[in-house]
């Protein structure tokens, strides 16, 4: 099996993005699985584009996006993607879309068709904070996982796929207001570690809510 694991770049005048930095730091195979780690561009469409190639070129059968979630204290299975842009900063290459459906013909939403809540609950067992989200903004983390899920739903069946987030680093709060969350990226590797053990392990989609909704 292959796990294809992909992390953004830095954005909005961060020099770091923990998402992809705790993907490098993970095991190059988890649960007896491959992982493929893959850095993508903050971009609008040309994340998705680059997860595209990437899903061609290695065949996996599960794919996992990750990205920052500034705010937020653990990581964060997001269970639904919206069909929507609208971006409160431009991405790395100026892009600032408003009220933009992503794909003009796609439904409303998709639903993750990963099992959230035994990759929540396996991440839990092992001492580290995580949950379910309902909300992957509207930003280039829920453009990618609509895309995904779109590329999922029209092109490959067979896999299954969905996004996580995760805090910040500590890091980067040392200029944020005080009392901002962080979390080591060995602790979020180790995190995001157990959760693709959960998926690899849990062959059925549980996440309760597979598929597109209109």
């Amino acid at each position: 099996m292959k796990v294809l694991v992909t992390g953004f770049d830095p954005f909005g005048g961060d020099k770091v993005n923990p998402a992809y930095e705790a993907v490098k730091k993970m095991p190059s195979e988890i649960a007896g699985a491959e992982i493929i780690k893959l850095e993508v561009p903050t971009v609008f469409g040309k994340s998705g584009q680059v997860v595209k190639e990437a899903i061609q070129e290695h065949q996996p059968e599960i794919v996992i996006c990750v990205g920052q979630a500034g705010g937020r204290s653990a990581i964060s299975f997001e269970r639904v993607a919206i069909n929507l842009a609208e971006a409160r900063i431009a991405d790395n290459e100026g892009n600032q879309p408003f009220d933009t459906p992503l794909e003009a013909d796609g439904p409303a939403a998709y639903f993750t068709s990963l099992p959230i809540k035994a990759m929540t609950k396996n991440v839990q067992e092992h001492g580290l904070p995580a949950y379910i989200s309902y909300t992957a903004g509207t930003f280039v983390c829920n453009d990618i996982m609509y895309r995904l899920l779109h590329l999922i739903e029209t092109e490959f069946p067979t896999i299954r796929g969905g996004f996580i987030h995760v805090p910040f680093s500590p890091d980067q709060v040392i200029d944020r207001p005080v009392g901002t969350p962080a979390m080591s990226l060995d602790d979020i590797a180790s995190s995001l570690t157990y959760a693709v053990e959960a998926a690899v392990n849990n062959k059925e989609d549980i996440s309760g809510n597979a598929g597109t909704t209109h």
